[in-house]
């Protein structure tokens, strides 16, 4: 288990286990999506980080209210319910369809039957959870690790939080992107996103900046240092502003190993040249307010306004 705040997260050593577990926060996630109602920008479907993993936070059923969490410590999956009761299930290799018949007959042996539809979102050539056998690998010790570089990015990205007094999104954790994220809004609307689904017109239905942190995609053939246009090959944060204002991609951005990605349309900062520096929340920091001042001023956003002076 790795005990270093900022941790090694290769993404070859582990992205078998990365791609079973995005699989398992989505069967958790379809559940919360069932039981809560739209709030803006899809907030109400997003994860929490905790002292021991991620957790749902409370969820109103009919019957009663629970909490689903993720411990990426002992590697288990506990569902608590108001009524005392507690069902558990180890986190242990075993498919996607494995973990979705064992988390259903869960949720019944407790009264929670709900329906959620059993296929993935936002990944490309979903297959329905039922039937996922390919998507079997759990490694803990990369679990553990992924938890507590997000431990620390949720408490870098809360202080950027405390210093935007306009409407901002909590920290919190999208299972369908499988990245924890931090958003700033104008205030204002924001023309209709070209190509969007349901999910991108609510998600960027007014002028937002967002920061993030993304374990990344592997490109066919890629190394982790061979960022394509589409993918960025290794855990990264990330920064963009929508929609784009001119000359966005040639801002003067903290620290000077941070790039520009012109497909993403998002400045990118790799996680392995935070880990490395003196003082990693100092450069993530740095990274967040330049990415941030950049956009803000580029797209005339009423900073006095909106900052904690």
């Amino acid at each position: 288990m790795a005990t270093h705040a900022w941790p090694e997260l290769p993404l070859a050593e582990w992205e078998h286990t990365y791609a079973t577990l995005h699989m398992w926060t989505q069967i958790v996630g379809k559940v919360r999506l069932a039981l809560t109602p739209l709030i803006n920008h899809w907030w109400n479907v997003s994860f929490f980080v905790t002292p021991r993993g991620l957790t749902t936070s409370t969820i109103h059923h009919p019957e009663r209210n629970f909490e689903v969490s993720f411990d990426f410590i002992e590697h288990r999956l506990a569902i608590t319910c108001d009524n005392g009761m507690i069902g558990t299930m180890a986190l242990i290799p075993g498919s996607v369809a494995g973990f979705y018949g064992r988390f259903t007959s869960l949720l019944k042996e407790l009264g929670l039957e709900v329906e959620i539809w059993p296929v993935p979102v936002e990944v490309e050539n979903p297959i329905p959870f039922q039937k996922d056998v390919q998507n079997n690998a759990y490694d803990g010790e990369y679990s553990n690790r992924l938890w507590r570089i997000l431990l620390q990015a949720d408490k870098v990205f809360n202080q950027f939080r405390a210093r935007f007094i306009g409407k901002c999104s909590p920290v919190h954790f999208f299972w369908g992107s499988f990245d924890l994220a931090v958003s700033r809004f104008s205030g204002k609307r924001a023309p209709k996103k070209e190509g969007a689904d349901s999910i991108t017109r609510e998600a960027y239905s007014h002028e937002v900046i967002s920061h993030g942190f993304w374990p990344g995609k592997r490109a066919s053939g890629a190394t982790e240092r061979e960022n394509s246009a589409s993918s960025i090959c290794a855990p990264a944060f990330y920064s963009y502003t929508f929609p784009e204002p001119p000359g966005f991609d040639k801002a003067h951005i903290l620290p000077q190993q941070a790039f520009y990605n012109s497909e993403l349309k998002e400045w990118v900062l790799l996680y392995d040249d935070v880990r490395k520096a003196e003082s990693p929340e100092q450069m993530l920091l740095d990274f967040m307010q330049s990415t941030y001042e950049a956009g803000a001023n580029l797209a005339g956003w009423d900073r006095a306004a909106l900052e904690r002076n």
